[in-house]
């Protein structure tokens, strides 16, 4: 557990501690263990999409090396996923419209340069500057003036026309006062804000960002606990212990690798005969009679996290617009003879769009259209016209072959129409695709919080035009209700709002969901003190390996 400075303003506490504390390589949890310091360890990861920027990361190959890169204002703790303060001192309001935060001394780039409120300013700026194309530009979208800095495409990234030319580069709401101090004014009150503010794309920026782009991409700085050493496209990254980082606790591990796999059976095999140290995501292979158990003896964990697998739809195709479609292939999948025969009862079935034990959620929200009922999907597939085959995509590279085939069998039994799983080699390709709008199959589509609220299970992906709205989802109904969960008085009020909008969204089922992500865990004999957060990662903050005999 850590110890961080109290936050200046009130956390949403979850209702149940989801992280786990466990122990490999015979030590006890709690660090009771010898422990070697300054020692490299290796964790699976897939091939960032983009350069290491934290505004142009919303996908979690490239997220959780950021994680380690860049420390923000507020981090989530690692039991709870409570919101902290980290690089912020306080962060106070009266009104959840204007908020002033102050940062601690201290805190430095990797470069030496301090961090500075300017840090923040400016990137967060350059973020929600439409013209830089930061795929985490919306989350900026509270803060008053964003809409004179961020402009749409009138039609779509595929479309022939392009997004207006923005009135200004700087948002109005954003006010430096001096060098550990900045103001945040909100276009309306929003109270989940500070929630947000763990999340990456609000980390700062150095000044070498702005002066040499390229040179940062190469060789990305940060301020958080690990520095980078080197990148190899499609093997690994290397990162390495910033010695002057002043979070608390100090890293023990020297730094990590991040190794990437053609597949996660490739990556299991490797944790199994300790040659990899860590694995968040044990493939169907493991899974199957609960292999894993057995394989890593006393270094593995399963547990549910604050994660929900969906299947999404390119709506820009004509052949997908159809809600009753989309509502028939989702009560066509048997969620819970997936769940049992590639699982073995690991993902509960999905009855929602946001994942159980996220503050806001309510359980059954999806009702009918999340069961399986053959004979109504049949006749409303057949009064859509749609016509098959119907075709499933994903990248081959992190387990989902088995359990998007198994899905495809239960669409084609209860429909009756041929339905193929088509395989993308990689994560980065079938994003590039998707960030391309050129995608013509449905889709897997994960989401992972960001943080722990009901609206980062909504607002990112279904409010017209936010960041990781990959399907071009628009119902201005939507978009209205979602404005007045935002500029709720109180969480609890906003909270019944995006409960609305959950139900709404669901009768569109621009997006099926399908099972909640839980983490089935591995890692090497040689670690102790292993705690896999509530977002399905690695502490490397208090991960220790046990001394050599």
């Amino acid at each position: 557990m850590r110890a961080r400075r109290a936050a200046a303003w009130t956390a949403v506490p979850l209702a149940v501690a989801l992280a786990t504390t466990a122990c490999g390589g015979g030590g006890e949890s709690g660090g009771d263990g010898a422990a070697e310091s300054g020692v490299t360890i290796s964790v699976n990861g897939t091939e960032p999409e983009n350069p290491l920027v934290p505004g142009n990361t919303n996908e979690t190959g490239g997220g959780k090396i950021l994680d380690a890169l860049f420390s923000p204002l507020v981090e989530y703790n690692p039991q709870t996923a409570e919101p902290e303060n980290l690089v912020a001192e306080s962060i106070e309001t009266t009104d959840s419209q204007v908020y002033t935060i102050k940062l601690n001394e201290g805190w430095t780039f990797h470069d030496g340069t301090p961090v500075t409120a300017n840090n923040f300013v400016r990137a967060w700026n350059y973020t929600a500057y439409s013209p830089n194309g930061q795929q985490n530009g919306s989350f900026f979208s509270h803060i008053q003036g964003y809409d004179q800095v961020h402009t749409e495409d009138p039609d779509g990234t595929a479309g022939p026309q392009t997004a207006p030319e923005p009135t200004a580069q700087e948002m109005s709401g954003l006010r430096v006062v001096d060098d550990l101090t900045f103001e945040v004014t909100l276009s309306a009150p929003f109270a989940v804000f500070p929630t947000m503010l763990g999340y990456r794309a609000f980390s700062p920026l150095p000044d070498l960002f702005f002066t040499d782009r390229a040179a940062f991409e190469a060789h990305p700085i940060g301020n958080g606990p690990f520095r980078f050493v080197s990148r190899q496209p499609n093997t690994n990254v290397v990162v390495e212990r910033y010695e002057q980082w002043p979070g608390a606790p100090k890293p023990s591990i020297g730094g990590v690798e991040f190794r990437f796999y053609e597949s996660a059976e490739a990556a299991y095999a490797d944790v199994v005969a300790n040659n990899l140290d860590f694995i968040e995501i044990i493939p169907p292979s493991g899974l199957a009679g609960n292999l894993y158990e057995t394989d890593l003896a006393g270094r593995s964990v399963s547990r549910t996290y604050l994660g929900v697998q969906r299947l999404g739809f390119p709506l820009y195709d004509p052949r997908y617009q159809n809600p009753q479609l989309r509502q028939a292939i989702s009560m066509a999948i048997d969620r819970e003879a997936v769940n049992q025969q590639i699982f073995g009862g690991t993902r509960p079935p999905a009855d929602g769009l946001v994942a159980p034990d996220v503050p806001g959620r309510v359980p059954g929200q999806c009702g009918d259209l999340c069961t399986y009922q053959p004979e109504r999907a049949r006749q409303m597939f057949e009064a859509s016209g749609f016509q098959g085959p119907i075709e499933l995509t994903s990248n081959a590279d992190a387990g989902n072959r088995e359990w998007m085939e198994a899905t495809c069998v239960s669409i084609s039994n209860a429909l009756g129409v041929q339905c193929n799983f088509v395989p993308v080699t990689t994560f980065g390709e079938i994003r590039t695709a998707i960030n391309a709008r050129k995608m013509d199959d449905i889709y897997r589509t994960g989401w992972v919080a960001d943080y722990p609220s009901i609206e980062n299970f909504l607002n990112p992906m279904y409010r017209t035009g936010a960041s990781t709205n990959d399907g071009e989802y628009s119902n201005p109904a939507v978009d209205e209700l979602l404005a007045r969960a935002d500029a709720a008085p109180s969480i609890e009020e906003g909270n019944a709002l995006y409960q609305e909008a959950e139900r709404m969204v669901i009768q569109d089922m621009p997006a099926i969901p399908v099972y909640f992500q839980s983490f089935q865990a591995g890692w090497s004999e040689r670690l102790q003190d292993v705690t896999v957060t509530p977002f399905r990662e690695l502490d490397l903050e208090s991960v220790t390996v046990a001394a050599q005999s």
